[in-house]
């Protein structure tokens, strides 16, 4: 065969190296030599004889060479581009290999906004939505309207604040009947179960969560409309303290279903008295010597410090100033007051924990207890010495780790509350000093429902500052009269219904429809 011109051979060259990049081409090739190794007594490329099929396992294939396929002027492309020092084997790229039969099986499980419903009609949900909005004029509803929009979706009566919002009703006063249904439409179709709508209704734009400043439209309505909460009415400013310390609550208990008293006026009524005794100023704001009164000091000054140390304190602004709100107070309180909540658990390790490693050390259980010491020598009682105190606590929390006292450590013990009382509450410490271990454990693990140590707390107290109302005694000797809250504010929100929270005003029989009984108040 004569030899080839310049230019014919440089195309030659290029239409094999096209060739040879074509994954067909690389397939057959690659599909060929493993049917040769493979085969029995095949021969070896590599040594020019016979001899075993090579290791599959073994092979890890190599990075292919970039420079086999782009010059163009060479005469063996493949070869002359390829060659290395020692023997190696070609082997075109492998294909990644299909996911096991098993995986493609696996049905989804997760859905962070609720498992899409099997049937759903939007278009007849909308469709009975815009019947509604044609009885309001000009199709526009106000947030009085709103009920009968929600009982439209099929949402709860009190989601009409935030359906009203979530629509941009309070830039206008009242929402049109395109903007709801635009509105409902990105719910139903994004949203599939009550929580994830309820979420998306109240969240702000641009969150990923709920904050507590995302509660107050939901509240504030509660308050306006609900037929239970009338005789707050005539007092709009404790609106706010009332929804302050029904968020709290919220906050407190994780799980739901153990509180149904969200909206109890008991509740209330015993924290903003008790907030009131100290507030001397009525400022709505105490400093660490108005709390230092709490419960006839009951509680050590050096933990009254730690209070304000910002460890758990959310307003910086009153922090600087030594000062905490009414809303931190609230979550003072209850934590106080039951101290089995793994709110509290976590409020008041946060406190004793003074570098902030997470762990309670020998020197911060001593920081503590020095006081304690002192408080108990000034009544005249002996104090247990430090480290008989160290070993009882010890073996009271068995830690995981010996020495060392974590948060999970105090929650997964049933004692956590004796354990706290015993470094910075002497009174709450005497008492359980009184009772045997034995009696504790019953107390905290009862063997049917029982309440907890703040409905205990609060039921007390209640009872106790209508006793006094009733009787008429001064609130406070030094506090002027026209200062009691219960002679300015209190006096006038007495009710028989101030004694019962809105679950229990609620007919068990579901005789009142709630529904009417809210448009018939702003007919």
């Amino acid at each position: 065969m004569p030899p080839l011109q310049p230019v014919l051979k440089r195309k030659v060259d290029e239409l094999f190296l096209r060739w040879l990049s074509d994954p067909n081409t690389q397939r057959a090739l690659h599909d060929g030599l493993r049917r040769i190794r493979d085969a029995p007594g095949s021969y070896d490329v590599t040594r020019g004889g016979p001899g075993t099929p090579p290791d599959v396992t073994s092979y890890r294939p190599e990075p292919p060479d970039v420079t086999c396929v782009l010059p163009l002027a060479c005469s063996r492309p493949v070869r002359a581009s390829c060659r290395s020092p020692g023997h190696r084997k070609v082997q075109p790229p492998q294909e990644d290999p299909p996911p096991p039969a098993s995986s493609r099986c696996i049905p989804a499980f997760y859905f962070p906004h609720g498992r899409p419903p099997e049937t759903l009609d939007v278009d007849a949900v909308l469709n009975r939505i815009k019947r509604v909005f044609a009885e309001f004029p000009q199709e526009r509803a106000t947030v009085e309207d709103m009920g009968r929009v929600a009982k439209a979706c099929g949402c709860p009566l009190y989601w009409k604040g935030p359906l009203f919002y979530s629509a941009g009703g309070e830039r206008t006063g009242s929402v049109s009947v395109h903007k709801f249904v635009v509105m409902w439409r990105k719910i139903l179709l994004t949203c599939h179960d009550e929580a994830a709508r309820f979420v998306q209704l109240l969240m702000a734009p641009g969150s990923e969560g709920l904050v507590q400043e995302d509660f107050v439209p939901l509240l504030q309505d509660v308050v306006n409309t609900h037929p239970g909460l009338s005789f707050l009415k005539e007092a709009p400013e404790f609106h706010s303290r009332y929804i302050t310390t029904n968020v709290k609550l919220l906050e407190v208990e994780p799980d739901i279903n153990q509180l149904t008293e969200f909206f109890s006026y008991e509740h209330f009524y015993v924290i903003y008295c008790k907030f009131w005794e100290l507030d001397t100023d009525h400022d709505l704001q105490v400093d660490a010597w108005d709390l230092g009164h709490h419960s006839d000091h009951a509680i050590s000054s050096r933990m009254i410090d730690r209070i304000f140390s910002g460890a758990v304190t959310r307003d910086r602004k009153l922090q600087k100033d030594g000062k905490i709100s009414y809303a931190d107070f609230v979550w003072f309180l209850l934590s106080e007051e039951d101290k089995k909540t793994p709110t509290s658990i976590e409020y008041w390790f946060r406190c004793m924990d003074l570098d902030g490693d997470g762990v309670l050390s020998l020197y911060e259980l001593e920081y503590f207890y020095k006081e304690q010491m002192q408080r108990l020598e000034a009544r005249a009682i002996e104090p247990l010495p430090l480290e008989d105190c160290v070993c009882q606590m010890l073996d009271l929390v068995q830690p995981r780790i010996p020495g060392k006292i974590t948060l999970p450590d105090l929650k997964r013990c049933k004692l956590a509350h004796v354990f706290f009382d015993t470094f910075f509450n002497v009174d709450k410490y005497l008492d359980y000093e009184q009772r045997e271990q034995a009696s504790l454990l019953r107390e905290s693990d009862p063997d049917g429902p029982e309440l907890s140590d703040w409905e205990k707390y609060a039921a007390e107290e209640y009872d106790f500052l209508v006793a006094e109302e009733v009787s008429g005694d001064p609130w406070d000797d030094d506090l002027p009269s026209e200062l009691s809250p219960m002679e300015q504010k209190l006096n006038t929100l007495w009710s028989p219904l101030a004694q019962r929270s809105i679950v229990q005003t609620l007919p068990s029989s579901g005789n009142v429809d709630l529904y009417a009984c809210v448009d018939r108040d702003h007919v």
